[in-house]
């Protein structure tokens, strides 16, 4: 196992390969499968490709939104001006540990929404969903018909909270979407 720009590669030889590379990440670890028969130089060549077409596919997937409290902060403008007219104006958005019973909460007092690092590794919609929710929060308190009428305006709503429910309970986590 080696060390390659600040990730671990482990690479497995095998006789029964004989063509094809392929690699995955298990943990924090890049996994590089490979024929026994290829040398040295091609090992190297064929864990700096895979390293360079995994990062290229995770920059891809990763939402600008999930890279940090002020990338969140203009997803929910952007989120706000496309479906509640602009109308919620976090103070601030943040992420934070891992909540036990929720996937984010706000304070419409001071116009705070904390997100939990659970969500992080979500799809960017499911997190716009979240973040609509809680923008709709900073406009109506409580889970009432006129809340709903603001959530059901993102069109994914009813996709999103499936896709929680299963992910929460595939986890057991234990958290539950609101209703």
């Amino acid at each position: 196992m080696t060390t390659v720009a600040e990730s671990r590669v482990e690479v497995r030889r095998s006789k029964r390969r004989t063509r094809t590379v392929t690699a995955y990440r298990e943990g924090d670890t890049l996994v590089v499968l490979i024929p026994a028969r290829l040398s040295k130089a091609e090992e190297a060549h064929w864990v700096a490709e895979m390293q360079r077409k995994l990062l290229k596919g995770e920059t891809r997937r990763k939402p600008p939104a999930k890279a940090s409290d002020e990338a969140l902060l203009q997803r929910c403008a952007e989120l706000s001006a496309r479906y509640l007219h602009e109308r919620a104006e976090p103070t601030s958005v943040r992420w934070v540990p891992p909540m036990r019973t929720r996937w984010a909460s706000c304070t419409p007092a001071d116009g705070s929404i904390r997100v939990s690092e659970h969500l992080r590794s979500v799809p960017g919609w499911v997190l716009d969903y979240v973040l609509v929710h809680e923008l709709a929060h900073l406009l109506v308190a409580e889970h009432n018909a006129r809340f709903w009428g603001l959530v059901r305006e993102y069109p994914r709503t009813d996709r999103a909270m499936g896709y929680l429910e299963g992910l929460s309970a595939a986890a057991g986590l234990g958290v539950v979407a609101e209703d």
